[in-house]
C-alpha cells in the first residue's frame, strides 16, 4: 500500500478563465484543463442535480494519478426553467428579456476527486436583474459579446454588473466557483495553503492512483 508522500497537484477541470483567475487570486495553484466531456449532452433533472452531474462528468474526465481534480458547473434557472449558455445573439436577447425584473438562481455544482476521498456539493446564489432595463440596453449588452459563453447570458463581475439590481449569496458562486466552499473541502481532504500538510490516507491496494 503506497502512501501519499509526495505533493499532489490540483487540476481544475475547466476552460473558464474566470474560474482559473479566482484560484490564482487566492494563491491556489491549479493546472487548468478543458474537460474531456460534452456537458451539453447531460440534460434533465432538477437544476441542482444537473449542475452536480455536469461537475462530476468534468472531474471524472480528467482524473489522473496523484492529483486532486476539481470539476464545477453552473446552472442558471428561474423556477424549473434552465437558462443555458446562449447559442446565438437572438437566444441571448430572449434570455435576458425573460430574466429582466426577475429573481433567478445560480446553482454551482462542485465535485472534487482525490486519491483518498471525494467531496460533492451544490451552492446557490440568487440574482435579481433590474426591472427598468430597456430593450436597447439589453441589445447593447448582447452586441458587446461580453457574456455569450456564460450561463444565463450575463457576467455580473464585468459590464453585466449594470444589469444587476441585487445579489443574495456568495459572490464567488455568481462567478462560477464557490471558492470558500472549495477551500473548505480541500482542507477536509488534508490540503492547506502551500500544499497537503496533513494527508494521512493511503492508496487502496491495486489502485493505479
Amino acid at each position: 500500500m503506497a502512501k501519499l508522500d509526495a505533493p499532489l497537484r490540483i487540476v481544475l477541470a475547466s476552460s473558464s478563465p474566470w474560474r482559473k483567475a479566482l484560484c490564482e487570486q487566492v494563491g491556489l495553484a491549479v493546472d487548468a484543463r478543458a474537460p474531456q466531456c460534452d456537458e451539453a449532452r447531460i440534460v434533465g433533472g432538477a437544476p441542482a442535480a444537473l449542475a452536480l452531474a455536469r461537475a462530476r462528468a468534468k472531474a471524472e474526465s480528467l482524473r489522473v494519478p496523484h492529483s486532486i481534480v476539481i470539476g464545477a458547473d453552473q446552472v442558471c434557472h428561474l423556477g424549473d426553467r434552465v437558462f443555458h449558455k446562449p447559442a446565438d445573439r437572438e437566444e441571448h436577447r430572449s434570455q435576458l428579456r425573460a430574466l429582466r425584473g426577475q429573481t433567478h438562481r445560480l446553482s454551482d455544482g462542485v465535485v472534487i476527486l482525490a486519491p483518498h476521498g471525494r467531496e460533492e456539493f451544490v451552492v446557490h446564489a440568487d440574482v435579481t436583474l433590474r426591472a427598468d432595463l430597456t430593450d436597447q440596453e439589453l441589445d447593447d449588452y448582447v452586441d458587446s459579446g461580453d457574456a455569450l459563453g456564460c450561463a444565463g447570458g450575463y457576467r455580473a463581475e464585468g459590464p453585466g454588473a449594470w444589469l444587476v439590481e441585487r445579489i443574495v449569496g456568495d459572490g464567488f458562486t455568481v462567478v462560477g466557483l464557490p471558492l470558500y466552499d472549495v477551500l473548505a473541502a480541500l482542507r477536509r481532504l488534508g490540503w492547506q495553503r502551500g500544499g497537503p500538510r496533513h494527508i494521512k490516507a493511503a492508496f487502496l491496494p491495486g489502485s493505479t492512483e
